[in-house]
Formats: structure tokens, sequence, C-alpha cells
């Protein structure tokens, strides 16, 4: 009997041993568990995930509702993924940054003659075709790219790519701004949530499932890669949480166009919208001759016009700000000031509206140019809180973030709104001055008086604001500032003008003087902001009408939006000149352009308004 308890007693301890030492590997194996770790509201690097060596790549496509390039079948769009190679091995899901471009397999070269002639008359033709260049893909798969990959990854995020479409391995045409640009992001969403199947190859049916996926999407890029996300947003697809665009292009109008003026983008004189197609356009080379011939060459030749610079459906239809309806996705907007390619208008607009339908957004602008991500630290929280869920409070931190004129990119300052909400309009007006300098003041000219300049496009804007004594531009000045003066918001000009021949180039730079090349290199030779019109469209922008010489019109028009603080010791200077040799066509020199002062004046967005502005100008 008591061999048998003894023996009892060893078994119920063996028992015991077993059970507690399964228990512990059990608890051991959920420690072990790869997730992702949060502080202060932030995705942390984990250490298991960090490893590049052991992401997953691998490759598909997904068919979107589209066929643009004529072959009878939807278009499917090229996709990789990038992911920890927890999601095989221990189930584990994450949510997506998904990052979608034209740019991935590489873009057409330079070529002599491939941009448009901007040396002709207005309105009429260029003298001239361009040439079309050819692009060679480049890349193997299944790497797409490994932008973005290191800094999310190891933060708990899966990173897809995309080529838009008819670049790299992607199907289609590219429209630079049409819907398929849109819809084409939508489908890999749809993929990423598991309503649409993706397939191992470009035309067969073996599926692909996201099962490594949460369905909580959320897109980034910068400039064409930051206006991607925009696009998919105004489709409203489901899944697609939040979008950090930087410098996107939100109008291509907007971008090629202003004011009903033929404009190009800074940089790239003589691009327009067919230039850009061409430039993207390194998918099969087996559909580029119908793309060519249904995209480029009929609807771009027939919609862009060249001509007369009028706002139509082809615009509109490019245009992101009409589709906002269905937008919802949480928006933080990145821009720079001194940004003259994708001017900083493209972000305002697109933001202004998502805040009025009440989402969560936030903006930050800079003082540089093209491009300046908003710092980790903002873009961690945005898909902290929209992508993993996690409530760190976001969406109470302050809405509007600034780099002031010397501080660092991490460095914003917060303001409530934008513009900030302590600016008033202050309106200036003109005094004589020309050729000289005349004034730009508050106090508005009791008698009327004209001034007249001669379209040159030889003389830069640059060097026509620093010119003593010139026939080629009028500007006017304000008397040396005393204290800082604080602009923010969008400056507004009132032109009234005659020409001497029925069409005219309109250019408005504002500027601060005297003229200081030591500044940093952000602040773009003292310009504060600028703008373009053309004069024909004063009425209507979708419809011109040509100028009767010698007639006066009256045009007003905005300026780019800025932020920015000018110093005491400087002056204010409005720059009116006609055709711009930076932005505008360049026709024959000679055009007379008179200002009617009477009837010009500038509203200029001053935070602390007039009193700000008028104490500015006392003397110490």
């Amino acid at each position: 009997m008591k061999e048998l308890t003894r023996l009892l007693f060893y078994f119920i301890i063996f028992i015991a041993f077993v059970f507690s030492a399964n228990a512990q590997q059990k608890s051991d194996s959920i420690v072990e568990k790869a997730v992702p770790v949060f502080e202060n509201g932030e995705a942390q690097e984990v250490q298991a995930f960090s490893d590049s060596e052991k992401w997953i790549r691998h490759d598909l496509w997904v068919e979107t509702e589209f066929d643009t390039d004529g072959d009878g079948k939807p278009d499917r769009m090229h996709v990789d993924v990038t992911r920890p190679y927890q999601t095989d091995t221990e189930g584990l899901k994450l949510p997506i940054v998904y990052v979608s471009s034209p740019y991935f397999a590489g873009v057409a070269p330079d070529v002599e003659g491939g941009f448009w002639d901007v040396k002709h008359e207005l309105g009429e033709p260029a003298p001239q075709e361009r040439v079309h260049a050819d692009v060679t893909r480049t890349g193997e798969r299944p790497i797409i790219s490994t932008s973005h990959t290191k800094t999310w990854v190891p933060r708990g995020y899966i990173v897809v790519h995309s080529s838009s479409p008819g670049t790299g391995l992607s199907q289609g045409a590219p429209t630079v701004g049409g819907d398929n640009e849109s819809l084409a992001p939508k489908a890999v969403i749809d993929w990423l949530c598991g309503r649409i199947p993706g397939y191992t190859s470009v035309d067969g049916d073996e599926e692909v499932e996201a099962y490594w996926s949460t369905g909580k999407v959320g897109m980034t890029g910068t400039s064409y890669n930051g206006t991607i996300p925009v696009a998919a947003a105004t489709t409203g697809v489901d899944g697609l949480e939040a979008i950090i665009p930087i410098a996107p292009n939100t109008s291509y109008y907007h971008y090629y166009r202003a004011n009903g003026l033929v404009r190009s983008p800074g940089g790239y004189l003589g691009e327009d919208v067919d230039v850009l197609y061409d430039f993207i356009h390194s998918g099969d080379e087996s559909k580029r001759a119908y793309n060519n011939a249904t995209v480029r060459d009929t609807e771009m030749k027939n919609g862009m016009d060249r001509i007369t610079g009028d706002y139509n459906d082809f615009w509109a239809g490019r245009d992101y700000l009409n589709d906002m309806k269905p937008f919802k996705a949480a928006l933080l907007m990145s821009h720079g000031f001194n940004d003259w390619n994708v001017m900083p208008e493209h972000s305002y607009r697109i933001w202004k509206a998502a805040k009025d339908k009440g989402l969560p957004v936030q903006l930050y602008y800079h003082q540089y140019g093209h491009g300046g991500p908003p710092p980790m630290k903002m873009q961690n929280r945005w898909f902290t809180r929209y992508l993993h869920g996690v409530e760190n409070g976001v969406e109470n931190d302050t809405m509007v973030w600034i780099v002031r004129e010397n501080d660092k990119m991490d460095n914003p300052t917060p303001y409530l709104d934008y513009p900030n909400p302590d600016s008033k309009p202050v309106t200036l007006y003109l005094a004589p001055g020309a050729p000289e300098r005349g004034i730009l003041g508050t106090e508005k000219p009791s008698t009327k008086v004209t001034e007249t300049l001669i379209d040159n496009y030889s003389f830069s804007g640059s060097a026509l604001a620093q010119a003593e004594i010139t026939e080629h531009r009028l500007i006017y000045v304000t008397p040396t500032l005393t204290k800082d003066i604080h602009i923010s918001g969008i400056p507004q000009v009132t032109v009234k003008l005659a020409s001497s021949k029925p069409a005219v180039n309109l250019s408005v730079w504002l500027v601060s003087l005297p003229w200081n090349e030591g500044r940093r290199a952000k602040i773009t030779d003292n310009i504060i902001t600028r703008g373009w019109a053309d004069p024909q469209n004063q009425k209507s922008l979708s419809k011109s009408k040509p100028l009767k010489p010698g007639k006066f019109y009256e045009v007003t028009f905005n300026l780019m939006p800025d932020d920015q603080i000018i110093q005491a010791g400087q002056q204010i200077g409005l720059l009116i000149f006609s055709s711009d040799r930076e932005f505008t066509l360049w026709p024959t020199p000679g055009t007379e352009l008179t200002i009617d002062l009477d009837g010009t004046s500038l509203t200029l967005p001053v935070v602390g308004g007039g009193e700000a502005f008028y104490n500015a100008l006392k003397e110490d």
C-alpha cells in the first residue's frame, strides 16, 4: 500500500512538472512573439522587425476596373510587398504604408526639342512640334522600390509599392491626372482589404491573398508620388484611413496654367501635360503606339489648349478639388512656401477643402523649395493613430505647423490655423516713380496717373527687381520697415491695364529689398511670392477674349500663399512686368503695357492688420 502511494505521489509530481513545462513553453512562446510597440503615441522600432535580410518580398498584379491600353481586358497594376517574416510564421497582421509612382521604372532622357518652344507670339501655336522621347524601363522583379521600407517596416508596418498605369510592369496608359490614376490605387487598396483578388502574373488566374493585412492603409509620397494619395482619397475607397502627401500636384491646370495664362512649372520651361506623359511612359512597348495615339495625340492634344490657356473639361477632369465629395481620409499635408515647381497653392486648396468637410487635418509648411516631409514625429503619430488605432490624441494636436525662416525643418512653430487667425487684409496703393521706383503705401493717390512698361523677356524677374532704372518693369516699394512684418495668407492684386496688342503676359512678384545674395538659399532671391494672369481672361477663366489695344481692363487674381516674416530694414516691393523669362511664353519684345495706378492695388494679409503694418513703418 505504501509502495502504491509512493508511486502515485511520484506520478502526480511528474504530471505537474510536464504541465508546468508545457505551460512555461507556451508562455515563453507568447512572450517571444513580435508585436508593434508604442511609446508616447508613436510606433517604435522593434528589433524583430528590423532585420531586412528576413523580410519577405514578393510581387503580384491587381486587376482594375478600366482598360486604357485598348486590348479589351481590364488593366492590371504591378504591386510589390515588403513585410516582416512574422506575418507568415506567427500569423501577424499589420497595417500598410502604400506608395504609388509613375517613376519607379525610370523616366525619359532629356532630348533636344523635347519641351515646347516658348519663343513665339501669344495666341499662336509653337513654330514646330516638339520631339518625343522614349523611356527604357528599368528594374527587376520582384522589387519595384525600396522606398520607405527602412522607415516603416521596423515600426510594425507592411510597405507596398505599385507602378501607376502605363509605367513599369503595370498595364494601361498614363493619363497624367485622368480617372485611371485615381482608380488604380483604389484597386490596390481594395485588394489589401480583401475585396478583390490579386494575381501571381500579369495575365494568369492564380490568386494572391493579402492575409497579412489588417485592412488599414495609409499613403504617402512626394510630388507626383504625393499626388496619387490625394487621387486615391478622392475615390472614397474604404480602408484608406490616412494620407501624408508631400508637395502634391492637386490640379494640372494650376500646374501648367495660371489664371488663363500658359505658364511652365519652375525649372521646366516649355513643359506641358504631354511632355510629362512622355517622361513617365515606361510601360509595355507594344502598347505605346496605341497609348500615344489615343491619349497623348488625341485627348491631350485636343484638350490642353496651349493657344488660349483657358480652363475646360480636360483640365476640370484633372483637378482633384472637383472630386472632394467622397474624400474621407485623415490628411496631413506638407509643402514649401518657396516651391516654384508645384506651388504652395496646390496643398492649401485640398487641405482647406478637407478641413471644411470636418475631417482630421494637419498642415505643415516650410520655407524651402520642392519636397520636404513633415518631421518623423508628426508622420509617426499620424499613422500610429489612424492605422494602428492607438488613441494618442493626434486629432487634438495643433492643426498648423510652420517652419520659421531660421529654424530647422524638425522645429516648426505651432499655429491655430492657416492663414494665421490674427492676419487681416491691408490694402496698399501705388504712387508713380517710373522708370525708377514708385511708392507702395496705404494712402490712395488723389490724382489719376498711368505708367508704362515695355515687354522684354530677355530680362529676368530678379534682374528687373534689382534694376535702379528700366523701362521694362514697374516697381513700387514701401518705406524701410522699422519693425518686422508677419505676412500670413494669400495676397491679392488688382491691376488696371491697357495693352498695345490683343494679347499680353502679366506677371507680378512681391519682393523684399534691398536684394541680399547672402540670404539662406531657402529664400529664393528675396522673392516673397508671385503670380501670373492672362488679361484676356479677366471676366472668365474658361473663355478668353482678345484685348482692344489701348482699352483699360481690370484684372484681379491671387498670388501664391505665403507665411513669411519680412525683417526690419527691408522694403516690400510690388514688381509688375509682362513676360516672365522663367515661366511664361516669350513673345517678340516691344508690347506696351500701361498701368492705371488709381485702379491698381495690393491686398496684403498682415498678422496684426493695419495697426501692425503702420507701426512697422514708424520711426523709432
